[in-house]
């Protein structure tokens, strides 16, 4: 009895630094580890260099192989597939060792890697219900949940343990940072901010908390008080593909009062990833930025071959919906039907066999603007609104945020007024106009309707409500 209470009373003494038990006892690792999960959450350095160094001294360290193979679950790209199976089969060895919270992440990798992404969330969430200050199982739930497009989710993860963490607790500014982000996406703008400047107040070099600040203005059409913003704070974001994500945020609320000029200066400063080796999050907004900039009739010269370039290799990942519509933007733009067309078939070949979490994101978004972007593309806009039309109010199971997923809305807009649709047109633009009524943009919408439906008084006061926004 004696043996069994002194081994209970060594294995409760390692914790990390919020009280959340370690089953490997030794001070060392944990402090690693805390330094790896920091920087996944500070986008700075390199996490996984970070805890391979720890891994390479401390080989048994479960915990340590577990942040590697959640961490790279968010990645959602084909290239580190195999050492996300590789780090978990690593963890797998040592599960004998492990304690119940390590089980649990263990579990829930183990449900992602095999196409389960709701399984896995409900067993980190698991693990946050027992032990609420798991900093790295609230990261993983709740950039899963972008991923996924559970806006709730997002919000609700931080909310059940929002009374047992405060400033005392290392990370307090992490958990604000998700919170905001929440509660933005559910359309709560003021608590948003206010929690977000919270974060920055604790920590000001804190980019997710600048990216919920950067929401809330995008939401709420705050276009030059978003470009002040987050210039002033540009110098914090780091060099991370984040900082890059947060350029992109910069971007849109230049091309919403139509100042052209500073938005392809962001593109070919930040986002163009010629001179750099690139991932797919860098090309996600690259490409986003890119396809914005055609609807509304500005030219994108040569920027769409290099990124079809980077794109074409991964045509056929069919690993996550939201790759691959960003992938279809560049192939349609760049005239590459070869690649349109291997696209299309891998997904059509992937939504007969597979059964992953991914399938019905594929199925009910995926594929619809796939083929409408083509159709866009191709001039058939009627055939694009008829695609996009139905499944408008879906797109959140697609993944990303709303500002991400309105490209889909824009889309639908634009295909609505070149297939001279007008009343349609018009019903969506007043929807655009009625949620940012600060948007040039939406209110060149509205007056192209008006013009197309032979209203020349109702376009001209919308053309002049357009012209006072961008000389504002």
């Amino acid at each position: 009895m004696m043996a069994a209470s002194n081994t209970a009373t060594k294995q409760k003494s390692f914790t990390d630094c919020r009280g959340v038990p370690v089953s490997y006892p030794d001070t060392k690792a944990i402090e690693g580890l805390e330094r790896a999960i920091i920087m996944s959450l500070s986008f700075r350095g390199d996490a996984i260099a970070e805890i391979n160094k720890v891994l390479n001294e401390h080989p048994d360290f479960i915990m340590g192989w577990l942040f590697k193979a959640g961490w790279l679950t968010q990645s959602m790209e084909t290239r580190i597939y195999d050492l996300m199976v590789k780090s978990l089969g690593e963890a797998e060895k040592r599960l004998k060792t492990a304690n119940d919270r390590e089980i649990g992440h263990y579990e829930a990798v183990r449900a992602w890697v095999n196409g389960d992404f709701f399984g896995a969330v409900q067993k980190w969430e698991a693990v946050l219900v027992k032990y609420p200050r798991d900093l790295l199982a609230m990261e993983l739930v709740h950039y899963a949940d972008v991923l996924l497009g559970d806006i709730a989710g997002q919000r609700d993860v931080v909310a059940r343990s929002s009374t047992l963490w405060d400033e005392s607790v290392p990370g307090y500014e992490f958990v604000l940072g998700f919170y905001a982000f929440g509660l933005e996406e559910n359309r709560d703008f003021s608590h948003a901010e206010q929690l977000a400047r919270q974060a920055l107040a604790i920590r000001p070099d804190h980019p997710y908390a600048v990216h919920a600040v950067a929401h809330v203005m995008e939401m709420r059409g705050r276009q030059t008080g978003g470009v002040r913003f987050m210039k002033e704070r540009a110098n914090k974001w780091g060099t991370s593909n984040f900082a890059n994500h947060l350029w992109w945020h910069t971007a849109l609320y230049h091309l919403d009062i139509e100042q052209y000029d500073k938005v392809y200066n962001i593109f070919d400063t930040h986002l163009d990833s010629r001179q750099k080796d690139g991932n797919k999050y860098e090309e996600l907004d690259a490409s986003a930025l890119l396809w914005r900039i055609n609807l509304v009739g500005q030219d994108s010269g040569d920027r769409w071959k290099h990124l079809a370039d980077k794109w074409e290799p991964a045509a056929q990942d069919t690993l996550y919906a939201f790759n691959d519509v960003h992938a279809m933007l560049t192939f349609v733009s760049d005239d590459r039907v070869d690649a349109q067309n291997e696209l299309l078939s891998a997904n059509e070949r992937y939504l007969e066999s597979a059964s992953d979490a991914n399938v019905a994101m594929s199925r009910e978004i995926g594929m619809p603007f796939c083929l409408a972007m083509r159709d866009f593309k191709n001039e058939h806009y009627g055939d694009c609104v008829d695609r996009l039309l139905p499944v408008r109010y879906m797109t959140h199971r697609l993944g990303g945020s709303f500002a991400q997923r309105d490209i889909i809305g824009w889309t639908l807009l634009e295909a609505a007024l070149r297939a001279r649709r007008f009343d349609l047109a018009l019903a969506l633009a007043n929807e655009r106009t009625a949620l940012k009524p600060t948007s040039a943009q939406n209110w060149r919408a509205v007056a192209r309707a008006f013009k197309g439906l032979g209203d020349s008084s109702n376009a001209d006061r919308a053309t002049a409500k357009a012209q006072s926004l961008i000389h504002a």
